[in-house]
C-alpha cells in the first residue's frame, strides 16, 4: 500500500434493499404518506450523520448558527411561494397542465 504495509482485504456488496413505488399511479393520500415517509427517512439519516458531541462543541453556545438556519429557511420558504406562483401562473395560460388533489 501507499504506506509500505500490505493488507488484505475483503469487500462485498450486502444486498441493498433499494426498491421504489410507482408515483405515476399513486392516488392522492398514497402521496402524501410516500411524501411523509420520504421526509422522515431523509431527516433521521442526517441527524444521524455526524457526532453531536462534536457538532455541538463547534457551533458553540451563541445563536448565530440557528440564526442563518432561521433566515435560510424564511428565505427558501418565499422561493417557494415565488416558484408556485410562477407554476400556477404557467397552469393558468396553458403553458403547462397540471394535476390538482394530488
Amino acid at each position: 500500500g501507499m504506506d509500505g504495509q500490505y493488507r488484505d482485504f475483503y469487500v462485498r456488496q450486502l444486498r441493498d434493499w433499494k426498491f421504489s413505488f410507482p408515483i405515476e399511479v399513486m392516488i392522492p393520500r398514497g402521496m402524501q404518506i410516500y411524501a411523509h415517509l420520504c421526509g422522515a427517512t431523509l431527516a433521521r439519516a442526517h441527524a444521524r450523520s455526524g457526532d453531536r458531541i462534536a457538532i455541538a462543541t463547534y457551533l458553540g453556545g451563541s445563536d448565530v448558527f440557528d440564526r442563518a438556519i432561521a433566515d435560510f429557511a424564511a428565505a427558501y420558504a418565499d422561493q417557494n411561494e415565488r416558484d408556485y406562483d410562477a407554476l400556477a401562473a404557467a397552469a393558468a395560460s396553458g403553458r403547462v397542465t397540471t394535476e390538482h388533489g394530488v
